[in-house]
């Protein structure tokens, strides 16, 4: 069976839309029509007049596609691909510690459950953080959760005090920082950029940090230079589709595997198989109660005013 042509022919049988995160495989990439980072992929998840929503990436994402599109079909090839950065963050731990820290705004990076995003008062993505985090008076405390490498490097760039969650992506401190900088004697015209979620010591080499747009575009600006690409190692992928003649190198992972660089399982959990068995069952679905529907879009709603 050609996968890509029953794919085609099932997405316009039921009038679907399939989104795809950056760090995909390529050839989920390649079919899907719209590529992008989360705060993309929930404006696109926002605006779309399909009946059907297939989300190729993590749960978090395709959850926060329900929340946006609550009377549309929304499925996941893979309902197990989940992401650690959520998993490090259980609502009724964060409710608590939420309540420890009362007239607190509470700013959760969208990498969460649908759960955490209702127990906040907006939403961010690695896009937009700095943009939403200055939006707040000077004179007002935040709680930034869930991951402690991102607000740390809010702070670092704005100057604020936030009370961070103990939260972290494993995919982003899997980097080895010895292996970088042999890395970078062996390429030293290379420049490093990463993605916010990293360590602050890898922050520290890079010249430019980012959002995963943020790092395709910087890229594609700066073509004639060779870079070392500090995040998910899917990003190379269309990095390569766009910029073919730029010498891309993925950053180190302190474990040696396939590719000696850092991957997502959860995101590699979803295949073109999946995403054509999905589509034919409309099955895995989404489903999110809908009291935390209503209570997680205004915090939604208010990151995607802000981003305009």
């Amino acid at each position: 069976m050609d996968l890509v042509k029953e794919i085609q022919r099932l997405k316009k049988e039921k009038n679907a839309i399939i989104l795809a995160h950056y760090y995909q495989v390529g050839e989920i990439q390649d079919i899907a029509d719209y590529v992008g980072d989360s705060l993309g992929l929930s404006q696109k998840a926002a605006e779309t007049d399909a009946d059907m929503i297939v989300f190729a990436g993590v749960h978090f994402m395709a959850e926060t596609a329900k929340i946006l599109s609550p009377d549309k079909t929304v499925v996941l090839p893979d309902l197990n691909a989940g992401c650690s950065l959520a998993d490090s963050c259980p609502p009724e731990a964060f409710e608590k510690f939420t309540k420890a820290h009362p007239n607190h705004v509470v700013i959760t990076y969208v990498n969460c459950s649908a759960e955490i995003k209702a127990l906040s008062d907006i939403v961010c993505t690695s896009s937009n953080a700095l943009k939403i985090v200055n939006s707040i008076p000077k004179e007002t405390p935040i709680i930034f959760a869930p991951d402690k490498n991102l607000g740390q490097y809010i702070i670092n760039e704005t100057g604020r005090d936030m009370v961070l969650w103990d939260g972290s992506c494993i995919v982003h401190e899997a980097f080895s920082m010895e292996k970088l900088i042999q890395l970078h004697k062996k390429y030293p015209d290379y420049k490093i950029i990463a993605h916010p979620e990293s360590e602050t010591h890898i922050l520290d080499t890079a010249t430019y940090i980012g959002s995963t747009s943020g790092m395709i575009n910087y890229v594609k600006k700066h073509q004639d230079q060779k870079f070392i690409v500090a995040t998910e190692a899917g990003i190379l992928h269309k990095m390569k589709q766009e910029m073919p003649n730029t010498e891309l190198v993925p950053a180190p992972a302190k474990e040696d595997n396939t590719c000696a660089c850092s991957e997502c399982h959860f995101m590699k959990m979803n295949t073109l198989q999946k995403l054509y068995d999905c589509m034919l069952n409309e099955s895995p679905q989404i489903e999110v109660d809908p009291e935390i529907i209503e209570r997680a879009l205004l915090p939604i709603e208010r990151m995607l005013e802000l981003s305009k």
